[in-house]
């Protein structure tokens, strides 16, 4: 949230009003600076689709509206209003296809209102929450008729259930997911929206707050069942923003030990990391979920090349899975154990089945001078030094 402290700025300045949700076909034009420049451009444009969408920037999915007006970059933050004037949306996205042409997408006022209360409440923003589910649509009937639903009976088959949620406690895999506060979810997994309108039942989990409870209803074993279930935030086992903290970094005898986040993706492997960056981080980043709140994923992001670590240079972004035969919850919990450990010889266990051992005394005492010739000021970032 961004404010200007002196108060003469806001005078004679008139806010925006916000509008309701558009519908399909409504007219919206789209006001910013996109590809720079001093002067204002306007674009126009209807609204083409409204639904459920990912959102790029905060790695999540909520309501969205598709737009066929031209967004470019400079756009992004910028209001999209209608016929009347008024605020139906913030642009923040386009579609970059081969086969299409000006995608956008905005992101409408539920979403801002949602924003904007969430801090008033909070005097921060504590994000949307979720329910701590993966599902599969259920509508094939021999699917639905292995699993005990009767023909008058719809719902969602439960995949996983994220072990850090709450849900977790109640919810199991192969539960079929009912409804969600009262409202029946359809096997595609939609629910009613507007008028002839379908959308994701995840927009009902977007709209309450983080710690707020909902009623969900459930088949098990061909018996319905409801729970109270809490709502939270998501724990990523990887994160999609650090924060504006400074990267964690731990470095023993020239090897430099990280915590992977989108952002380390990003600056290792450029803007097309998800392409670009090993499959075995890919599939930890899309599909691995947190066995608990601490857990980070933790690699070897490189090694500085000295005569200690000699034949182990060629290991980059290898993810470390175990030291001394202890699994590692992250990399505070690297750190500690390096640090304290008496045994003649340090061994790394890394994915792929490989495995780094350096002399305990050997490798502590080389790591001075390494960090000297590379004008590293300390072995380990300061939230890890803390607890060292």
């Amino acid at each position: 949230m961004l404010t200007v402290s002196n108060d003469e700025f806001w005078e004679d300045v008139t806010p925006v009003n916000f509008g309701s949700l558009p519908r399909l076909q409504d007219g919206v034009t789209v006001v910013g600076y996109p590809i720079g420049g001093d002067t204002i451009s306007v674009t126009s444009g209807v609204v083409s689709r409204i639904e459920v969408t990912s959102y790029v920037h905060g790695a999540t999915e909520l309501l969205g509206v598709q737009i066929d007006a031209a967004i470019n970059a400079g756009n992004s933050g910028g209001p999209a209003f209608n016929d009347r004037g008024e605020c139906v949306g913030i642009a923040f996205q386009s579609l970059k296809h081969e086969d299409a042409e000006n995608i956008g997408y905005v992101i409408p006022t539920p979403v801002i209102d949602h924003f904007i209360t969430d801090y008033v409440r909070n005097n921060d923003y504590t994000g949307f929450p979720i329910l701590g589910i993966e599902w599969q649509k259920m509508e094939n009937p021999d699917l639905r008729k292995a699993l005990g639903m009767k023909s008058t009976q719809k719902g969602v088959r439960i995949r996983r259930v994220e072990p850090t949620a709450p849900a977790f406690a109640q919810l199991r895999a192969s539960d079929i997911l009912m409804s969600f506060d009262g409202i029946d979810i359809a096997n595609d997994g939609t629910v009613p929206f507007r008028h002839g309108e379908r959308i994701g039942f995840s927009y009902l989990v977007s709209k309450k707050y983080s710690g707020e409870c909902a009623k969900v209803k459930i088949l098990r074993d061909g018996k319905s069942k409801e729970f109270d279930i809490d709502l939270v935030n998501h724990k990523r086992l990887v994160p999609a923003h650090i924060k504006g903290k400074p990267p964690s970094y731990y470095i023993l005898a020239g090897i430099v030990f990280a915590a992977i986040s989108v952002p380390y993706l990003r600056s290792e492997y450029g803007k097309d990391y998800d392409y670009d960056a090993p499959v075995k981080l890919l599939d930890k980043l899309l599909h691995s979920m947190s066995q608990s709140e601490d857990e980070q994923l933790v690699v070897v992001s490189q090694v500085l090349v000295a005569d200690i670590n000699i034949g182990y240079e060629d290991i980059v972004n290898t993810q470390v899975v175990a030291f001394n035969d202890t699994p590692v919850r992250n990399l505070k919990h690297l750190a500690n154990l390096v640090e304290k450990c008496t045994d003649p010889f340090l061994r790394f266990g890394l994915d792929y089945q490989q495995i780094v051992i350096l002399e305990t005394q050997t490798a502590k005492a080389a790591t001075p001078e390494i960090l000297a010739t590379h004008c590293i000021p300390s072995a380990m970032s300061h939230d890890l030094k803390v607890e060292c």
